[in-house]
């Protein structure tokens, strides 16, 4: 049913065989798109996003604050504005556990 193809790899350029069971592989997953990529440039592809912290994810950008409740200097995850206090982990733990 199925027969071997030949693809140009998107990134090198070099070609590269679709096999009769990679077809069959994606039909049977619901694939509608033949791969883009040769094996050799989806490995590479695939260990980068590893690397750089997940598919599409990335590493959270931290910031330096001072803490509102024991002034210790601290990172958090966002954007301090000044309008709201900003609290070291310890601390907001405490708030949190207040309520």
């Amino acid at each position: 049913m199925y027969e071997d193809k030949t693809l140009t790899c998107r990134d090198c350029g070099e070609d590269f065989t679709f096999s009769a069971s990679e077809q069959e592989f994606y039909a049977e997953k619901g694939f509608a798109n033949e791969p883009g990529r040769c094996p050799e440039c989806r490995a590479k592809r695939k260990q980068n996003s590893r690397n750089s912290g997940g598919f599409g994810y990335r590493e959270r950008e931290m910031h330096s604050a001072v803490c509102s409740a024991c002034g210790c200097e601290t990172q958090v995850p966002f954007k301090p504005s000044g309008e709201k206090p900003v609290y070291c982990r310890d601390c907001f733990n405490n708030q949190k556990s207040r309520y």
